[in-house]
């Protein structure tokens, strides 16, 4: 009797140790633990006897799909120099992992769990076109569903080799295409898909970030497999980024004070042929724009592929100037000092003062040259002597004229010696010097206003030339840089 007492009594011992109150448990009583919680339950049943090392797949003929996706969310930096592209984008990866799967009613109905990434397999997919490792923050989680579908979502910064194209510069557009593929795995191994459409993928801009230099135009995508030396194919999913530059900026600081100073000169030939101070304007002008290709220098990209083409554009504008400086040269030194030059050649006058005249529709030439003879003759009394100088002189050294006046007071002495009278003689003489010396200036007046007349018509026919080939060239470059920015 006393055992089975006894028994009884052990028995009867944990229920009594169950029923105790909660004042007993605050006393340091014994209460049975808490059952363990559903996610720390299906974190061990998953990774307690995960391989990590080996892809996900119990049938290795099975093949796994992953399935990318791509949103842009800034473009950092754009390097012409280096052809290098710094992107900033959230890339998503998706597949499905046959080790991963469990039954949600035996885990309070939890249908998704986050596993650290160092835990589980993860496709070793890589973008070709990196130049450098990428500045991204470290997320340490995937996001697992009860069907195995692994979620790996993760923002990048890209910085990547691109061929860009700076001709258009500054309306250029620039394609960069970053590739998505298996370092190591065959197709047949791992194979790549798009995660959405591509149409949404294409016009994606609600994660961009669009205020600075670039602007993102669409993100083409396109799936493609290739092989190296005839081995097995590697599928590669390819993203076109087109972003295209802002050309404000560039337009306002580059363009505009070219064009001004091309109109600034274009006025300068309204300045009179014959005044010295359209030299000086234009020298100054082309001085000024020496010193703005100076400034703008550091801004224009420097390739080592080729020259944008408002590069070429300001070395154009620089040779305009230059010929248009030459021309201006060239007619100041025509129509300025007429007193010691010949007569115009008759082939001169023909084609200029009669063809050319029809021509450039020049009426009022005559009126025109005799008012700028008038400016001539008015400009100072100093020229006025020292052309009366050289006339004198000119008469005095020619043999044949000195003959003549020797003859004219031969003549006179004649005259004197029949009529005897001296006063006479010397007014004679002095008439007929003071006659000989305005036929000479006025044949010289004769030879300035042929070639004043040459000089304005060449002028004319110079400027129109020169704004013909400034109209075209702007046009030119307006229609493609218009067609470049609207493409």
């Amino acid at each position: 009797m006393v055992p089975t007492a006894l028994g009884a009594l052990l028995a009867l011992l944990p229920l009594a140790s169950t029923l105790q109150s909660p004042a007993d448990a605050q006393h340091g009583g014994w209460m049975p633990e808490p059952p363990e919680p559903a996610l720390r339950r299906l974190s061990h049943s998953l990774l307690a006897h995960y391989q990590k090392g080996t892809r996900p797949v119990r049938d290795w003929r099975t093949t796994t799909n992953v399935a990318i996706d791509l949103m842009v969310y800034a473009i950092l930096s754009v390097d012409e120099k280096n052809q290098v592209l710094t992107t900033y984008i959230w890339y998503r990866q998706h597949w499905t992992d046959e080790f991963l799967k469990w039954d949600p009613t035996h885990f309070d109905n939890l249908t998704q769990i986050s596993l650290p990434v160092e835990s589980i397999w993860v496709p070793d997919i890589l973008i070709n076109e990196f130049v450098d490792v990428g500045k991204s923050p470290h997320v340490p989680y995937v996001y697992v569903s009860h069907h195995g579908e692994v979620q790996n979502l993760k923002p990048i910064q890209v910085m990547t080799a691109c061929s860009l194209d700076i001709y258009n510069f500054p309306f250029d557009v620039q394609n960069c295409s970053l590739t998505f593929t298996s370092w190591l795995h065959h197709i047949r191994d791992i194979n790549l898909s798009l995660w959405r459409q591509p149409e949404l993928v294409k016009f994606d801009r609600s994660v961009f970030m669009n205020q600075g230099e670039w602007e993102l135009l669409y993100v083409l995508s396109h799936f493609q497999e290739f092989s190296v030396k005839s081995s097995d194919s590697y599928a590669e999913m390819k993203f076109y980024v087109v972003i295209r530059r802002r050309p404000l900026f560039y337009t306002v600081s580059l363009l505009l004070p070219s064009i001004f100073l091309m109109v600034m000169d274009i006025v300068g030939f309204y300045l009179p042929p014959h005044s010295g101070e359209r030299v000086s304007f234009k020298i100054t002008l082309l001085l000024g724009y020496s010193v703005f290709l100076i400034i703008v220098s550091d801004t224009l990209p420097a390739t080592a592929v080729g020259t944008p083409l408002i590069g070429i554009y300001f070395v154009v504008c620089m040779a305009l100037l230059v010929i248009s400086l030459t021309e201006t040269i060239l007619i100041v030194r025509l129509v300025h000092k007429q007193d010691l030059q010949p007569h115009v050649p008759e082939w001169m006058k023909h084609l200029l003062l009669e063809r050319a005249t029809i021509l450039l529709c020049i009426r009022d030439r005559k009126k025109l040259s005799q008012s700028r003879m008038q400016s001539l003759d008015t400009s100072g009394q100093v020229e006025n002597n020292d052309s009366t100088a050289k006339l004198t002189s000119y008469v005095c050294k020619d043999p044949q004229e000195c003959g003549a006046v020797g003859g004219t007071r031969s003549a006179l002495a004649f005259a004197g010696r029949t009529e005897g009278s001296a006063a006479l003689q010397e007014v004679l003489r002095e008439t007929m010097a003071i006659r000989q010396l305005l036929e000479k200036r006025e044949e010289f007046r004769d030879v300035a206003r042929e070639w004043l007349q040459v000089g304005y018509v060449l002028d004319v026919l110079l400027f129109r030339v020169y704004l013909a080939a400034v109209l075209a060239y702007s046009i030119t470059l307006g229609t493609l840089w218009s067609v470049w920015r609207d493409a």
